[in-house]
C-alpha cells in the first residue's frame, strides 16, 4: 500500500491500464499514481502566486497595522533620549528657577533625627558673660610642674626691647587639651605674638621664643586647680593671669578648651585675646574698661568676664586688686583680641 502527498489511500490500477511513463506525471499539481517517486510541492496546489506590490501601498499591504507603529516608536524613542540628556532641576527650585515647595523636594519622611543648634546672640550687657561656656572636658588638677617645649623662633618685631619667652605645659594636662600636639600649641603661641596686630605692632617690643637660658616670661598651659592656687579665685569664674613671682603667663585649661561667652564659637579669637591680654601684663599694662560704647574693647579689658563695664565692675567689687579697674558707667564694647588696630 502506498500513500499520496495528500495522505489519501490510492490503489494502483492494473498494469495494462497504467499511463505511459511521461514527464507529465511529475508535474506539480497532478495526481501521482502508485509506484511513482515522491515529489514534495513547495507551493500548495491550486494557490495562485500573488504579485508583490511595491512602494508605500505595498508596505501597507504586506505589513498591515505594523507600518503605523514604526513612526510612533521613533517619536517615543526621541522623547526618552531628550529627557535623559536634559539637565536636572536643582533641588528646591522648580523648572522656572524659582523656589519650589520644600515638601516637594524633601527626600526624608518624618522628623529629622538630628537638628542644627545655631549659635545664640549674646546679650553683651545683661547676660552673665563670665560663665564658662559649655564644651569638652578639661584638665582640672596637674602636678604644679611644667615641661618646656623644645624649639625657638627668630625675633619678631622691628623695634623696642626684645622679650624672650618659652612655652611650657603643666605635667598632668591631658593631651586632648592641646589636641595631642605640644609643638602645635607652641606654634599657636608663636603665631599670636608674631602677629603685627599684637604687641610687636606697637613698635615698642619684639618677641623671640627660646627653650633654654633666661627668659622674660613663660607661656604656660595650666590646669584649673593650679591656676586657682597661683591666680586666686576671689571672682569665682575661670580666668588666666600673669604670675609675676614665677614669671609665668598662666593660661587656664578651662578657658583654652572652651573660650569665653562674648566670643561665641570663635575659639581661636578668644585664645588670641587670652595670650595678648596676659602678655600685656608682662609689659606692665593694667586692666581697663570699655572706652566708647559700641566700639572694640581694649585688649586689657577683662573680656573673659565680659565687655559691659557695669557687669565687670560688679564682679571686680569682690577683688581688692581690681576693685577700681573698671568704672560702672553703662558702656558696652564689642570683643577684640588685639592691642593694635588693623
Amino acid at each position: 500500500m502506498n500513500r499520496t502527498s495528500q495522505g489519501e489511500r490510492d490503489t494502483a490500477p492494473p498494469a495494462d491500464d497504467r499511463p505511459p511513463l511521461t514527464d507529465d506525471r511529475y508535474r506539480r499539481g497532478t495526481r501521482r499514481t502508485g509506484a511513482e517517486p515522491l515529489a514534495a510541492s513547495w507551493e500548495p496546489a491550486g494557490r495562485k502566486r500573488r504579485k508583490r506590490r511595491r512602494g508605500v501601498p505595498g508596505m501597507i499591504a504586506n505589513y498591515g497595522w505594523r507600518i503605523y507603529a514604526i513612526p510612533v516608536l521613533l517619536v517615543l524613542t526621541a522623547l526618552v533620549v531628550l529627557d535623559t540628556a536634559a539637565p536636572s532641576t536643582p533641588a528646591g527650585t522648580n523648572a522656572a528657577g524659582t523656589n519650589a515647595d520644600p515638601s516637594s523636594t524633601s527626600t526624608s519622611s518624618g522628623p529629622p533625627e538630628v537638628t542644627e543648634k545655631p549659635p545664640v546672640d549674646v546679650d553683651l550687657k545683661n547676660f552673665p558673660t563670665a560663665v564658662l561656656p559649655e564644651g569638652p572636658k578639661f584638665s582640672e588638677q596637674g602636678a604644679g610642674t611644667w615641661a618646656v617645649i623644645p624649639g625657638g623662633t627668630q625675633p619678631a618685631g622691628t623695634g623696642g626691647r626684645l622679650y624672650k619667652y618659652s612655652v611650657a605645659i603643666e605635667d598632668g594636662v591631658e593631651p586632648a587639651d592641646y589636641n595631642g600636639d605640644r609643638e602645635a600649641f607652641a606654634r599657636t603661641v608663636d603665631g599670636i605674638l608674631a602677629d603685627p596686630r599684637s604687641w610687636i605692632g606697637t613698635g615698642q617690643a619684639s618677641m623671640q621664643r627660646v627653650d633654654s637660658g633666661p627668659v622674660d616670661f613663660t607661656v604656660s598651659l595650666t590646669t584649673t586647680g593650679t591656676t586657682h592656687a597661683m591666680c586666686g579665685f576671689q571672682i569665682e569664674f575661670e580666668s588666666s593671669c600673669w604670675h609675676d613671682i614665677s614669671k609665668r603667663v598662666v593660661i587656664n585649661t578651662a578657658r583654652w578648651v572652651r573660650g569665653g561667652k562674648v566670643y561665641g564659637s570663635d575659639l581661636a579669637a578668644y585664645r588670641t585675646y587670652a595670650i595678648n591680654h596676659e602678655v600685656g601684663h608682662v609689659l606692665k599694662n593694667p586692666h581697663e574698661g570699655c572706652k566708647e560704647n559700641g566700639k572694640a574693647a581694649p585688649v586689657m579689658m577683662q573680656q573673659s568676664f565680659g565687655v559691659a563695664n557695669d557687669y565687670v565692675a560688679q564682679l571686680n567689687s569682690v577683688d581688692f586688686t581690681n576693685r577700681y579697674a573698671v568704672e560702672a558707667n553703662g558702656l558696652v564694647c564689642t570683643p577684640n583680641p588685639f592691642p593694635v588696630a588693623p
